[in-house]
């Protein structure tokens, strides 16, 4: 599976062919300006929660690729079928079996509003599989006990995504522990140094996985790399 790295939570995958992109912010991230938004492939876009760092080039992106499909949680997928976006609205529990496969979506402890101040929903992560492979993607949260349902309700995961940035989110010791929870041994780190905030220990984040018998995985921006 060939999985790129456009810096902050945002990511494209190839899965069950179609293209799936996740979180998209990447116009107003001085590290990502080497990335052209508009060469980007999108069949579909999943979205975390509302905040501005995780939804500011959906439209751009939607426009580009008339056909992708917006889908997040049931407020924020409809804000921007408001706008245009074709959209499927989900929430928390509950599970569609789309082209490319399945998707669940789990909790998140986190926050979540528009750029406004306006209500985006709860926040959530998604767990994706098909018959080929299963991930997770845990969008920005702390760690939860909540994480431990997942070996018990989806398909084993061979990697998760998880944010390791800390302030805002859970940081590497918690997503560390999180990696045990969710039974997944091979982790691509995200939230990390885009803000002043959440800047990474790289090489301390990496031994605290170690020392668990996981691999965290900090590909660098724009970077391809497969799993």
């Amino acid at each position: 599976m060939k999985i790129t790295f456009y810096g902050h939570s945002s990511f494209g995958l190839e899965f069950g062919g179609k293209n799936l992109l996740f979180d998209p912010f990447i116009t107003p991230n001085e590290k990502a300006k080497h990335i052209d938004i508009n060469s980007i492939k999108a069949d579909y876009i999943l979205l975390s929660h509302g905040h501005q760092d995780h939804i500011v080039d959906v439209e751009a992106i939607a426009k580009n690729n008339p056909d992708s499909v917006v889908v997040s949680g049931f407020e924020t997928a409809a804000f921007f079928g408001n706008r245009g976006c074709k959209f499927h609205p989900m929430n928390h529990g509950g599970k569609w079996t789309f082209d490319f496969g399945t998707v669940k979506v789990v909790n998140a402890v986190h926050s979540s509003s528009f750029p406004d101040g306006a209500y985006a929903g709860h926040p959530a992560g998604f767990v994706i599989w098909n018959d080929d492979a299963c991930f997770y993607f845990a969008g920005d949260t702390a760690l939860t006990m909540d994480m431990k349902l997942i070996p018990m309700t989806c398909p084993k995961l061979d990697f998760a995504i998880l944010p390791v940035g800390d302030n805002f989110t859970m940081g590497y010791e918690d997503a560390a522990i999180a990696a045990e929870f969710v039974d997944c041994d091979q982790i691509v780190g995200c939230h990390y140094d885009t803000f002043g905030y959440i800047v990474l220990d790289k090489a301390a984040a990496k031994d605290t996985f170690s020392k668990r018998g996981k691999t965290l995985l900090l590909p660098e921006i724009g970077e391809t790399f497969e799993i």
